[in-house]
């Protein structure tokens, strides 16, 4: 089986090339550094079934290679990542997709699209469910991403709808684990680093608001059983395990063993108030539920992350 997975030097991509490589199939990645990094591929480039293409989405891909399905990842995920150049978070999300979009209806590809969570806004219903249509701020400094990931999840069903295009669309939540990146913006990368540098912890508004985080290794198991089914989507992958922002630095802070201090900043705009998906289709569709706690996820996580800290 041969992969195309875009977008392949990130959190998400390295860790599912990780999975794929082990399972023997053959994978291209391409990835133009925008925001993953190469040392999260070092160790596939001596690897006869890996090849890698630096390639921005935005222009169109060439590529000889007979593809048997597509893992669409490529875009920006964090805030301080996507905000930084908007207007081209806009274009990956919009022309990066339709590009891979002709390129799969060309070489008659399965694709999955990684949409987000993002596309549910600040929701006004709890948990949410695919059914949901969101509460989105299209104007607002998130809509390039959000608004953007809801424009990506069109053109995916109008592929479907159009030219019988194999599209499936996933909207992934929260997610963590080895690989993260230091200075990522993500809360609990954030907050582990911190804890471990005896640094007070940077808490948004006063931490009230709550998440809920999947474990990296939870989430590659959803994607492939998803790839691997009939079902076609929009369908959430995510963990149900909900804690507030301030509990979860105060379980890091007991779990690296520093003193709980923090300093609260302004809340975000637009940032959402409470954020937990419902997985029943999950359940029903594709065989799928979470296995690691949040507490065993960040015992591992933290461990890598010493690990870095060590090595510097």
């Amino acid at each position: 089986m041969k992969n195309l997975v875009t977008g392949g030097c990130g959190f998400i991509g390295s860790n599912l090339i990780d999975r794929l490589i082990k399972n023997g199939e053959f994978v291209v990645c391409i990835d133009d550094f925008t925001s993953g990094k190469s040392d999260n591929i070092q160790r596939f480039l001596n690897n006869k079934n890996f090849k890698f293409i630096n390639h921005d989405v935005i222009k169109p891909l060439k590529l000889k290679l007979k593809i048997d399905r597509i893992w669409h990842l490529a875009c920006p995920a964090s805030p301080i990542h996507y905000q930084k150049d908007p207007i081209r978070t806009s274009k990956i999300n919009f022309q990066g997709t339709l590009n891979i979009l002709e390129f799969a209806k060309k070489n008659n590809s399965k694709l999955l699209f990684a949409s987000s969570s993002e596309v549910y806004g600040n929701p006004e219903i709890h948990p949410q469910d695919e059914k949901y249509l969101g509460s989105v701020n299209h104007i607002g400094i998130r809509g390039c991403y959000d608004e953007g990931k809801r424009m990506a999840e069109s053109l995916c069903f109008d592929f479907k709808r159009i030219y019988g295009l194999e599209t499936k669309v996933v909207r992934i939540f929260n997610t963590y684990g080895p690989k993260m990146s230091f200075n990522d913006g993500r809360v609990i990368s954030n907050f582990i680093c911190q804890a471990l540098q005896k640094e007070p912890f940077t808490i948004f508004g006063k931490g009230n608001q709550s998440r809920s985080f999947c474990y990296i290794e939870d989430l590659i198991d959803g994607l492939i059983n998803f790839m691997n089914s009939d079902a076609i989507g929009p369908i959430n992958i995510g963990n149900t395990e909900e804690i507030t922002i301030k509990d979860l630095a105060y379980l890091i802070s007991v779990k690296v063993d520093s003193e709980f201090r923090y300093k609260e900043i302004s809340l975000p705009k637009d940032d959402p108030i409470k954020r937990r998906p419902n997985i029943e289709k999950a359940i029903q569709l594709i065989n799928w539920e979470p296995n690691y706690s949040l507490s065993r996820g960040l015992d591992l996580t933290i461990d890598h992350f010493k690990k870095i800290l060590k090595s510097q």
